[in-house]
């Protein structure tokens, strides 16, 4: 078992196949019954109306939200510790709650994006 890690990068690479395999052949068959019972082929197109926000503002928008809630959760956790709470709790807990308040206001600052 000297090399497992060989296995890893095989299964890994499998697994995102499989992801991808099932998506485009789950698409395709849709499709094909969408069009067996006769709808049109505009609705597979993409309006100009329902353009959503590029995908470089969206991702952008929520990795910068993210790394500032955990500034602010390393900020806050320095302050709780000092003030006695053991570092075990104070610095993990509210790094993930002050992450987990970024990316819900990520997400209504996106539907914000979607709605203009």
């Amino acid at each position: 078992m000297h090399n497992s890690e060989i296995i890893i990068m095989p299964i890994f690479l499998g697994v995102i196949f499989g992801i991808a395999y099932l998506y485009y052949s789950t698409r395709n068959k849709e499709r094909l019954a969408l069009i067996e019972k006769g709808a049109e082929a505009s609705i597979f197109m993409r309006s100009k109306k329902g353009i959503a926000a590029p995908i470089w503002k969206i991702l952008i928008l929520n990795i910068s939200l993210l790394m500032m809630g955990i500034g602010i959760g390393i900020f806050i956790a320095s302050i709780i510790h000092e003030m006695g709470v053991d570092d075990d709790i104070a610095y993990p807990g509210t790094i993930f709650l002050m992450a987990g308040i970024a990316l819900f206001v990520g997400f209504t600052m996106t539907k914000n994006l979607d709605k203009e």
